[in-house]
């Protein structure tokens, strides 16, 4: 019997130990609203746990993506690993094509002044979570059509993950849309600091990307723990 594999309980995550951090005082407000907000989301798989659904007839769930010769051997760990190296190389810049890298100033070069502007780095921090965000919702659609294949209790699983990515999607974006604006006072201090500001700045919030990224990817460690057991 496939068990409903649990996330990780809400005990401070990386995420908010990272921004209490960052913020200190300037946000004192924002960083424990934050987290209570993201405490009720992240508490779902208690909500999957006790569902109905999962004593009922397992429905059949439609493939997210029409499948290729041999992907079903691909689909599992080497699919989650592939995506997340991807998603991290982004953040990293490891990403970057050789023009991109070649426009980042180095340690020693003078700032672009463009990047004196919080600006710039807002945007830089969105696309990269909307990269996420269609990243993942297409790996979890993949493994959602790999697990109904399988049992009918694997089936009801891929099920639930669906229903709860569509009502928790928007909650979980307007949760994580918080994030960049509270990276503002932070941006602001350092740059008034003078100094190597810009590229502690650029580390900060390589950090904050990789924990959401942490955050983000739990629904598909789920359910590549929910495959392995298959």
């Amino acid at each position: 019997m496939t068990q409903v594999p649990q996330r990780t309980g809400f005990s401070g995550p990386k995420l908010l130990r990272v921004l209490a951090r960052l913020t200190e005082t300037d946000a004192a407000g924002a960083v424990p609203s934050l987290s209570a907000v993201m405490s009720r989301w992240l508490g779902w798989t208690d909500a999957i746990a006790l569902s109905a659904a999962l004593n009922g007839s397992p429905p059949e769930v439609p493939s997210a993506a029409p499948a290729r010769p041999g992907s079903e051997r691909g689909i599992g760990d080497a699919a989650g690993t592939h995506v997340r190296a991807m998603l991290t190389a982004a953040i990293t810049g490891q990403g970057m094509s050789s023009d991109s890298r070649r426009r980042m100033p180095t340690r020693t070069a003078a700032p672009d002044p463009a990047e004196a502007d919080f600006a710039v780095h807002r945007q830089r921090y969105i696309a990269l979570q909307q990269q996420m965000e269609r990243e993942i919702a297409g790996l979890r659609g993949r493994l959602r059509a790999a697990l109904a294949s399988r049992t009918p209790q694997a089936a009801r699983l891929a099920m639930l993950d669906a229903v709860m990515e569509q009502v928790l999607g928007a909650r979980e974006q307007a949760v994580l849309a918080a994030v960049p604006g509270m990276l503002e006072p932070h941006f602001t201090r350092l740059r008034d600091a003078e100094g190597a500001w810009l590229n502690v700045f650029r580390r900060d919030m390589q950090s904050v990307l990789l924990a959401e990224l942490e955050i983000r990817f739990q629904p598909v460690d789920a359910l590549l723990a929910a495959l392995r057991e298959i």
